[in-house]
């Protein structure tokens, strides 16, 4: 962990979504200093399966040390984001730091993300973003040392992360953008960067999306809040950087990683949009465009295609692929069955190419080459080499969806019961 050096105190800190996660735990690391929190959530009162309202975190804050004043903002609301700034300027005399961390996600593809989604992750995730930075900037450039972090990642224009959730890559681009733009138009006057994490963070939006279980994978908020304080207390010649969190630390002298792990000692999940090297296959790629691996995935879905045109005239399959399903057969329960209830459809290239299916819906189940005998709720399309390795436990569903080499479409929970039903099966297989 990196200590406290006393650097904010004093310091007006104005933080979009405050009350939870990431936000909340830049927030109490500040306070620490004796800093002042501007806390710009919009949660007022108790959410029904969200944990903290601004209330619950000013009084966190207040315990560890800081002063905190708790601002009910909806950053899609340009009123409310200039209300609070007044009301901050007004409580502390000014503001000094402001971090960009409120965000909107939803990891669809083009066609199944609604309009309101889109609406929705522009409008918090980029527009917020910028109209929150344009009401303090007038304030941030009094300040001795102003600072502007926004948790957005590097961009990495590799197509892999834009193909399963174009419209959620495109918004926090947007935020990184304004970190470039920004940082070069203030240069001298307010420093800016992006701090983004190298793997899953454990919050209550990464619950939801990755299902129980899914926190083993993950680190604490803590690696970022003390990430954001190195930066913080940085000059404000320190600009236009997109930082990752754990090089930042090594940098700084941190060499105990296991303290941020929720389960240390456990794989964790390498984040969005950072191209990873795995034991199978290298699918890091050229910074701006895509390398040979790029290539050769299309050429493999080119190979699928042939495949799949002859498959209808072609014996069941063999290989390691038909042998999986063999034992996924049988292994087939009314249990299974019950709890699940879904039908999922692989669409798989490369050796062993084609549709597979799992039906867990109908009577007791069944398991095989071809399409499912009714409508699937999930469509599953990786290489035969990635869904063995999914089928044996050599590689995580959430990680494969995350790294690109897995796209889910329909489903997303029964995408999650799957993995469930997987951990089960895993010794069998």
């Amino acid at each position: 962990m990196l200590p406290n050096t006393g650097k904010l105190a004093g310091c007006t800190l104005f933080i979009t979504g405050a009350s939870r996660g990431i936000g909340k735990a830049i927030a109490l690391k500040a306070a620490k200093d004796g800093a002042n929190i501007v806390i710009a959530a919009k949660t007022a009162e108790t959410h029904p399966t969200l944990p903290g309202t601004i209330y619950t975190a000013a009084a966190e804050i207040e315990a560890a040390g800081g002063k905190a004043l708790p601002c009910v903002v909806n950053v899609r609301e340009e009123q409310q984001i200039i209300n609070a700034v007044e009301k901050a300027v007004k409580t502390f005399g000014g503001i000094d730091i402001l971090v960009n961390n409120a965000s909107a996600i939803s990891l669809t593809g083009t066609l199944e993300t609604e309009t309101k989604k889109v609406n929705l992750m522009m409008e918090v995730n980029v527009r917020g973003t910028y109209l929150t930075s344009k009401t303090c900037l007038p304030h941030l450039r009094k300040s001795s040392n102003p600072h502007i972090l926004n948790l957005s990642p590097p961009m990495n224009l590799n197509p892999m992360w834009f193909k399963n959730h174009c419209a959620y890559t495109i918004s926090k681009y947007g935020m990184s953008m304004c970190v470039l733009g920004m940082a070069e138009e203030f240069r001298g006057e307010v420093a800016v960067n992006a701090l983004w994490p190298k793997t899953a963070i454990h919050t209550a939006a990464m619950d939801m999306l990755g299902g129980s279980g899914i926190e083993k994978q993950c680190r604490k908020t803590d690696i970022l809040a003390d990430a954001a304080y190195c930066i913080l207390t940085k000059p404000k010649s320190f600009t236009g950087n997109f930082i990752i969190d754990e090089d930042l630390l090594r940098e700084e002298g941190v060499k105990d990683f296991d303290v941020y792990a929720i389960a240390p000692g456990h794989p964790l999940m390498p984040d969005f949009f950072l191209d990873v090297e795995t034991h199978t296959t290298a699918t890091k790629q050229e910074r701006h465009g895509a390398s040979q691996a790029f290539e050769e995935e299309k050429l493999s879905g080119s190979q699928h295609k042939a495949k799949v045109d002859t498959a209808s005239a072609a014996a069941q399959p063999s290989g390691p692929v038909a042998e999986t399903f063999r034992v996924i057969q049988g292994t087939m329960s009314e249990e299974y069955v019950r709890s699940t209830q879904g039908v999922f459809q692989f669409e798989l290239s490369g050796d062993e190419g084609g549709t597979w299916y799992i039906d867990l819906k109908t009577k007791g189940g069944s398991a095989g080459f071809g399409k499912p005998p009714v409508a699937a709720d999930v469509v599953m399309s990786m290489s035969s080499a990635h869904f063995v390795e999914m089928f044996t436990g050599k590689l995580k569903p959430t990680l494969a969806f995350m790294s690109g080499k897995l796209r889910i479409k329909g489903n997303m929970t029964l995408a999650i019961k799957l993995e469930k039903m997987l951990t089960q099966l895993n010794s069998k297989l």
